[in-house]
């Protein structure tokens, strides 16, 4: 009993119940008749089977398997629409032992995510793709997906898809075999169990190429959706069968992992650590240079203006110093279409701890170059926070008297040095200053790093002069 628990039952490498709903926890998401919730099943049973449950980070884009983080008890990313190849290559090269797996539907990766899945094969990244073709747009109501076969109605093809009008379905496995790299390209479909055993086998042999380090692997997986398709799960299997395969041929279109070698051929890529990293970006080791009495705590930094006055240059300057100083940093932009003269804010953390989230929402720390952004962010800021006043274009004071203000005319001294755009500088050096985060020589080792017109490197290091000059003539006090 204990063997056909084992073998029929919840894979090890699911969670016990899922608690996304609060109750029902023994009932997924999923449609009655839905494949997600076999192909799933299936590969569990892999990752249980190849003992790589510690080393498994499922990547799940927005779709009906969404919530696959709710399911498998293995590393989990969820990702932007059609970006997990993007987000595999990322984690691939930086955590060597993992075995990524990308799972995606028909609208997320043929659709959405074209370019991402087409260059991740073409650069033959070791990570292994499931990609799950229902014909439809499944989790926002059933709209024609770029696999909706011809005359098929949906939401968005009421009469049909028409050739003339939508073009033809789009095959992957057939786009994916036009690449070089990929060593593992197959087609499979869950309509029938004779279907479901080579489903089974596919989906092993897909994740075993990838533990040997063999190369790219691709997997189709033909799955029904009678919710959306507007038949019964029964019906819906049936289709599959006469239809589907008609304008999606199941088999095998490439298998090169076997060769006179054992394995087949990928395309190399350097693994970097940390310090390499460091040395690649900014040209030099990280060597650091924190005194003893610079603490090295968080800093979550807002830095905001309206674009065109230097401010995402701020935040990547904050962030090169931390870096040579040894230190975890994320930087994070945000502007609009528009850019140059509307308003663009970046967030900055520094910390001797690993950073969970790039994100600031309540700064620590706020370097305004503009009033709209003192008006901003001035309501968010922890209390006991830092702000830093481009008084030059401020001509109010700040409301709170909770926090430390300190007002610096940033664009006059720029202005004053022949380098108006250099009011970036003064806020970045001012900061630095009053905080004593980082050592100003980091700064100035750091300027042409980031500010690479050569022409204006004097006048730069000179603005960093006048500041620190200025900062120490007028002692700012709390307000």
């Amino acid at each position: 009993m204990a063997e056909l628990i084992q073998r029929f039952g919840k894979a090890q490498s699911f969670y016990d119940g899922y608690t996304r709903k609060g109750i029902e926890i023994e009932t997924t998401h999923y449609c009655p008749g839905c494949g997600h919730g076999t192909i799933q099943k299936l590969i569990g049973e892999a990752i249980d089977d190849l003992g790589i449950q510690d080393r498994t980070i499922f990547l799940s884009p927005v779709g009906c398997a969404v919530f696959a983080y709710y399911y498998y008890d293995t590393g989990n990313i969820q990702c932007s629409h059609g970006r997990a190849p993007a987000v595999g290559t990322g984690v691939k090269r930086t955590v060597k032992d993992a075995v990524v797996i990308s799972y995606q539907g028909d609208g997320d990766l043929a659709g959405i995510g074209m370019t991402e899945i087409i260059h991740a094969a073409n650069r033959g990244e070791p990570i292994t793709v499931f990609f799950i073709n229902n014909a439809i747009y499944g989790m926002t109501g059933g709209q024609m997906a770029p696999t909706t076969p011809l005359g098929q109605i949906t939401q968005t093809t009421p009469f049909g898809r028409d050739v003339a009008r939508d073009g033809r379905p789009i095959g992957m496995v057939e786009l994916m075999n036009a690449l070089v790299p990929p060593v593992y390209i197959e087609r499979c479909s869950v309509a029938t169990s004779q279907g479901i055993i080579k489903t089974r086998k596919a989906i092993r042999k897909a994740l075993q190429a990838q533990i040997d380090g063999i190369g790219f692997s691709f997997v189709e997986i033909l799955s029904p959706c009678p919710t959306n398709w507007g038949m019964s799960p029964v019906k819906a299997r049936s289709w599959m069968e006469k239809e589907m395969t008609h304008h999606f041929p199941l088999g095998l279109v490439r298998d090169t992992i076997s060769s006179s070698t054992g394995k087949a051929t990928s395309i190399p890529y350097p693994y970097l650590d940390d310090a390499q990293l460091v040395e690649l970006l900014t040209g030099s080791a990280a060597v650091p240079l924190l005194k003893d009495d610079i603490p090295q705590v968080t800093h979550k930094v807002k830095i905001a203006g309206f674009g065109g006055q230097g401010v995402l240059s701020a935040g990547e300057l904050l962030a090169t110093c931390g870096m040579t100083e040894a230190l975890h940093v994320s930087w994070l932009p945000s502007y609009g279409p528009e850019m140059r003269g509307g308003s663009a804010n970046v967030s900055v953390i520094l910390s001797d701890q690993e950073i969970g989230s790039p994100l600031v929402d309540h700064p620590e720390v706020l370097l305004a170059f503009n009033g709209p952004s003192l008006d901003l962010f001035e309501p968010k800021m922890v209390s006991g926070a830092t702000i830093v006043v481009n008084s030059s274009i401020i001509q109010r004071q700040v409301e709170r008297t909770d926090v430390n203000v300190y007002y610096i005319p940033a664009t006059d001294i720029a202005k004053n040095e022949g380098l108006l755009s250099a009011a970036n500088v003064v806020m970045v050096t001012a900061y630095l200053l009053i905080s004593n985060a980082l050592p100003l020589e980091t700064l100035v080792r750091c300027i042409p790093l980031v500010l690479r017109k050569k022409s204006f490197l004097d006048t730069n290091i000179a603005i960093v002069n006048k500041t620190e000059a200025y900062v120490k003539a007028h002692p700012m006090e709390k307000q």
